[in-house]
């Protein structure tokens, strides 16, 4: 690794987020979350964690600086990062409307998932990997009071977020309203629901999923603005 400039560190901070720990470094490299940088201390004990971490950086073409212990402290603001960190980028977040535009361009039937209030962001990354597996186009959050494309969640998604992607809502409800005009059925998911969510009909017409928060569920005008409401048994 290449000694790094001191001056690039509180730039990078200001930007970007760092993975501390070698086994999050090599498990977030394992699930491709993109890397800008990998910081490695010098003189570490290089394990497997690190020679796999150095390996697969390397092999992605994502930089390596060899920094003092001292700057690595202050780069993940003393978290315990065992002598390296990733850096990755800010998430470019698409367009509402580009998710619609992925599926119709595929010649696709659109199924879109559009989150209230999730605010976990391992919650948010689980939801993206299985909606990957389920052959979803995208992932709608709102802009506010909801979890972002955190490393955490890049992890949690074990790697389907480079392969699906995330829009963001200025208005949740308005985005909603504006798939519903564009022919899509607005389901949402409630314990309130009107139905099981076994007798739902019109499940492969175009879709979009809505699924509420951890502690409350649906917020109330979005609830009204869905089609119907159904349920899941438990």
């Amino acid at each position: 690794p290449r000694s790094a400039p001191k001056v690039a560190y509180k730039a990078n901070r200001q930007i970007s987020e760092l993975i501390a720990g070698r086994n999050s470094v090599v498990e977030a490299l394992r699930a491709d979350v993109p890397g800008t940088t990998l910081y490695v201390a010098q003189g570490i004990d290089a394990d497997d964690r690190v020679r796999e971490s150095v390996a697969l950086a390397n092999h992605r073409g994502i930089p390596m600086l060899e920094v003092t212990r001292q700057e690595v402290d202050r780069l993940t603001d003393g978290a315990i990062h065992q002598g390296i960190a990733l850096q990755i980028p800010p998430y470019k977040y698409a367009h509402p409307d580009d998710l619609l535009t992925r599926a119709l361009d595929a010649g696709q039937t659109p199924l879109l998932v559009a989150l209230d209030g999730v605010t976990d962001p391992r919650n948010l990354g689980a939801v993206i990997r299985s909606a990957a597996a389920f052959g979803a186009h995208g992932v709608v959050v709102p802009e506010r009071r909801s979890a972002g494309m955190t490393a955490g969640a890049w992890k949690t998604s074990a790697g389907a977020a480079a392969r699906l992607p995330v829009a963001q809502a200025t208005n949740l409800t308005r985005a909603l309203e504006a798939y519903r005009k564009q022919g899509l059925l607005v389901v949402g998911l409630s314990a309130r629901g009107t139905m099981d969510l076994s007798d739902l009909e019109g499940a492969a017409d175009p879709l979009v999923l809505v699924v509420g928060s951890e502690d409350k569920g649906l917020a109330r005008l979005v609830e009204q603005t869905c089609d119907l409401t159904v349920r899941i048994p438990i």
